[in-house]
């Protein structure tokens, strides 16, 4: 009976043991799986930024080429009108 006792007690610690490494690596996984998520947010950021610089120059760009546009018709009310638009 007593050895069977020391067993389960040696058992025990072993158990604890693995119970503690398991805790470390949900511990670690945690901390991952947080800066992935921070990493994530920068990169949807400046994503974001980059699809509002590109929208900027393409609009930009059409207002250049209506700016040629009007100066080939000779509208130059109208390239007025956009390049004060463009500034």
């Amino acid at each position: 009976m007593e050895k069977r006792m020391k067993a389960m007690m040696r058992e025990m610690k072993v158990v604890s043991k693995e119970q503690k490494s398991i805790k470390e690596g949900q511990r670690q996984v945690g901390a991952k799986l947080q800066a992935i998520n921070f990493e994530c947010g920068q990169l949807r950021r400046e994503t974001n930024r980059i699809i509002q610089q590109t929208t900027t120059t393409q609009i930009r760009l059409a207002l250049m080429f209506n700016i040629l546009k009007a100066r080939k018709e000779g509208d130059f009310a109208k390239v007025h009108q956009l390049t004060a638009l463009l500034r």
